[in-house]
């Protein structure tokens, strides 16, 4: 058995949109994402203002092709615990593209070391 390979999964949304994101994700993955030892459903959600200027090919959900767009985003942080073959990552990564409104679900990932 493959030791557990944990993750940070962040990903950026309109403020409006991430309560149900984050319990869709939770509801999904409890036990892979945002639980921390005896603790779950963590998260850290940071807010600010993103932009972004829709080209002619884009269909977004917020804007309007071909002007900047300034939207209140959050930023949020979550664990990913994964089995050591990217399945539950990769699983967390469609299951957030399925709900996010956003075309184009802006998002980093970040392997954790243990030490």
């Amino acid at each position: 058995m493959a030791a557990v390979q944990k993750y940070k999964l962040v990903f950026f949304t309109p403020t409006t949109s991430t309560s149900t994101i984050l319990d869709h994700l939770f509801t999904k993955y409890p036990q892979e994402l945002g639980k921390i030892g005896n603790y779950e459903q963590c998260a850290f959600i940071t807010r600010g203002t993103g932009q972004f200027k829709p080209t002619a090919d884009a269909q977004p959900a917020i804007g309007t092709l071909g002007q900047l767009e300034f939207v209140e985003e959050d930023r949020v942080e979550l664990l990913v615990n994964d089995q050591g073959q990217k399945v539950q990552l990769k699983n967390a990564i469609q299951e957030l593209q399925k709900v996010h409104p956003y075309d184009e679900v802006p998002y980093d990932i970040y392997k954790m070391e243990e030490l």
